[in-house]
C-alpha cells in the first residue's frame, strides 16, 4: 500500500505522469458520466450524477488545454533534437518521425489560438482553429500508427517486449484517432456520431495505455 502510494505521488509530481492521470479521470468521468446520463434505466439521482461527471470531465479537459499553452519549447526542443532522424536506421520511420514532429509542432499554435479566441482574448473564432488543431492532431496519429506498424514488421522476430511496446502504441493511437475523427466536421466518416460514453471509452483506453507504457518507461530506466 505505501509503495503505491509512493508511485502515485511520483507520478502526480511530473507534469506527465499529472497531464496522464487528469486525462484517464478526464475520459473515465465522461465514461461513466455518458452512461448514466442516457441510461433508462437509471433513476434521476444516477442521471444528475452522469451530468455532473460530464461537466467535471470538461473541466479537467479545459485544464489541460491551459496547461498546453507551455508545452511548445518542450516539443521544439525534441523535434530540434531528432532534427530529420540520421540516427534512424530506416528511411521510412526517419520521415514518418519527422513528419509527425512537423504536425505536433503546428498542433500547439493552432491550439492555443482556438483557447485564446474561446477565451474572448483574440477577436476571431475559434471554430477553424479547433478544426485545424484536430486534423493535425489526427495526421500525427496516422503517422504514428505508420510507424509502429512499420517497426512491428521490421521487428518481427527481434526483441518480443519491442513488439509489445508497438502493439500498446498503435492501440493506443487508433483509440485517439477514432475521438479525432469523431471530433471532425459532420459528414467526414463518424464524425460527430460518437455517444459520450463511447468518447470516454476510447480515451480511457489511450489513457490508459499511456500510463502503462509511462510506469514501464520509468521501471526500465531503473534498471
Amino acid at each position: 500500500m505505501q509503495q503505491s502510494l509512493e508511485s502515485l505521488v511520483r507520478l502526480l509530481e511530473s507534469y506527465r505522469g499529472r497531464d496522464k492521470v487528469i486525462r484517464t479521470v478526464c475520459f473515465g468521468s465522461q465514461l461513466v458520466g455518458g452512461l448514466l446520463s442516457k441510461s433508462a434505466d437509471t433513476d434521476l439521482s444516477h442521471r444528475q450524477l452522469g451530468k455532473s461527471l460530464l461537466l467535471f470531465s470538461a473541466q479537467l479537459s479545459h485544464c489541460r488545454t491551459t496547461l498546453r499553452l507551455f508545452d511548445d519549447l518542450a516539443m521544439l526542443a525534441y523535434s530540434h533534437s531528432y532534427g530529420v532522424g540520421v540516427r534512424e536506421d530506416d528511411p521510412a520511420v526517419r520521415w514518418i518521425s519527422v513528419l509527425s514532429n512537423v504536425a505536433d509542432q503546428l498542433y500547439y499554435p493552432c491550439e492555443h489560438i482556438a483557447w485564446a479566441a474561446d477565451a474572448e482574448l483574440i477577436k476571431i473564432k475559434s471554430d477553424k482553429w479547433w478544426l485545424f488543431s484536430t486534423v493535425l492532431w489526427g495526421a500525427s496519429l496516422l503517422l504514428g500508427i505508420l510507424r509502429s506498424v512499420t517497426n512491428r514488421l521490421k521487428n518481427t522476430f527481434i526483441l518480443h517486449r519491442l513488439m509489445r511496446a508497438e502493439l500498446l502504441s498503435f492501440l493506443r493511437s487508433m483509440a485517439d484517432l477514432s475521438n479525432a475523427i469523431h471530433w471532425m466536421p459532420p459528414g467526414f466518416l463518424w464524425a460527430g456520431k460518437f455517444p459520450s460514453w463511447l468518447v470516454g471509452l476510447m480515451g480511457t483506453i489511450s489513457s490508459v495505455i499511456g500510463l502503462i507504457q509511462m510506469v514501464n518507461s520509468e521501471q526500465t530506466s531503473d534498471t
